[in-house]
């Protein structure tokens, strides 16, 4: 499949970008700074550089795709002002309804709920940390959530609290609060590679399953 992944250049979008490439799908990278682009990519990626505001780039990235694949993320950086993601996600999914991509695969933490879910002690936790701490961040998730699960595509959000470094562990606890045990730490070759996998999986369309190791 054609794939366009923003957030390419990210620590977990560039390894769901060599998850892609291994699978076998073609890779469309959507990045703000090509002095990030690995040199590995070349020749194997196309690589589309643009902000999350220039609508006209997204749109370009997007036109001859199957599947869009976000890694975007708020920043947590105290100073950041404004919701450019929600702005970005937006562009993002106009452009995909223009030209009939209908697979969306993004990212999200636990204050975000799956329909299916009801609040628990870990989900509360994590909101409450989440619009405490870090409120502009969590606002945007909120709205970036809110956009993608209201679009009418067939959407898929993988949701997880604490990504850390290191090699993949290969087993997962992929499921829903209130049902599923799930954890906290996970690490960002797990998340790729479950990120990856929902490009051709139907199984969790219109669902935000949770995942930790």
């Amino acid at each position: 499949m054609n794939v366009t992944v923003f957030g390419a250049t990210g620590a977990i979008g560039s390894l769901t970008v060599a998850e892609l490439l291994e699978r076998g799908h073609t890779v469309t990278a959507y990045a703000r700074n090509p002095d990030k682009l690995p040199a590995k990519w070349r020749d194997r990626v196309r690589v589309v550089i643009g902000e999350v505001s220039d609508a006209n780039t997204i749109d370009a990235a997007v036109a001859d795709a199957d599947c869009v694949v976000s890694a975007l993320g708020p920043s947590l950086d105290r100073k950041a002002s404004g919701h450019p993601l929600i702005e970005g996600t937006r562009h993002i999914l106009d452009a995909m309804k223009r030209h009939d991509v209908d697979r969306y695969v993004g990212h999200a933490t636990p204050s975000v709920l799956d329909p299916r879910e009801k609040p628990t002690l870990q989900t509360r936790l994590i909101s409450f940390m989440g619009h405490t701490m870090y409120p502009r961040a969590y606002r945007e998730l909120l709205g970036m959530t809110d956009l993608i699960t209201n679009s009418g595509l067939r959407w898929t959000i993988i949701r997880f609290t604490a990504p850390k470094d290191g090699p993949a562990v290969g087993h997962l606890r992929v499921g829903f609060y209130g049902t599923d045990k799930i954890g906290f730490a996970v690490t960002r070759a797990d998340i790729a590679a479950i990120t990856a996998a929902q490009v051709d999986d139907d199984r969790y369309v219109d669902a935000a399953p949770a995942i930790s190791n």
